[in-house]
């Protein structure tokens, strides 16, 4: 009888990881956090392992154009507290993509990171993530990789 062994990576099996680029002009938030996550924890390479960080590089560029569809704009709601009597604060997320873009993103993709992880694997490959409101970013020396996340689904571009 004939046994398959799996493979697991190992922390001296890791090479240095990919760059990658996402121009996230009219791209629907939801999408690309989803693959997003997906290249951050590496389960695009046939090498996953769910314990090791073996994920790539990812740089969001344009992140105050990103597109919501429905009404989510006007009735998603972000709270959280102040520690102080009444402190309960709210804002739209139509608020947060004009005065905080780069922490929406961050935010829609840290939650479709998964919560199984431990918090120590997770905020490493959260490092990986570096996101920008504007076109311009400081990563060209790694020469990353540009995606063409619009193309791949007709439904990822919204207009």
């Amino acid at each position: 009888m004939i046994t398959k062994s799996t493979k697991s990576l190992k922390a001296a099996d890791i090479t240095n990881p990919n760059w990658y680029v996402i121009d996230a002009t009219d791209i629907v938030l939801g999408r690309l956090a989803a693959h997003v996550a997906t290249i951050l924890r590496g389960k695009n390479k046939p090498t996953y392992t769910p314990h090791m960080d073996g994920g790539d590089h990812v740089i969001i560029i344009n992140a105050d154009k990103i597109a919501l569809t429905g009404h989510k704009a006007d009735k998603t709601k972000f709270f959280w507290h102040t520690n102080w009597v009444g402190g309960i604060k709210e804002r739209t997320m139509g608020q947060m993509r004009e005065e905080k873009p780069v922490k929406m993103v961050e935010l829609a993709v840290k939650r479709m990171m998964g919560r199984r992880t431990s918090v120590s694997l997770a905020n490493d490959r959260l490092k990986k993530l570096h996101v920008y409101a504007g076109a311009a970013h400081k990563h060209a020396a790694q020469n990353p990789v540009a995606i063409d996340f619009g193309a791949m689904n007709r439904k990822n571009k919204r207009g």
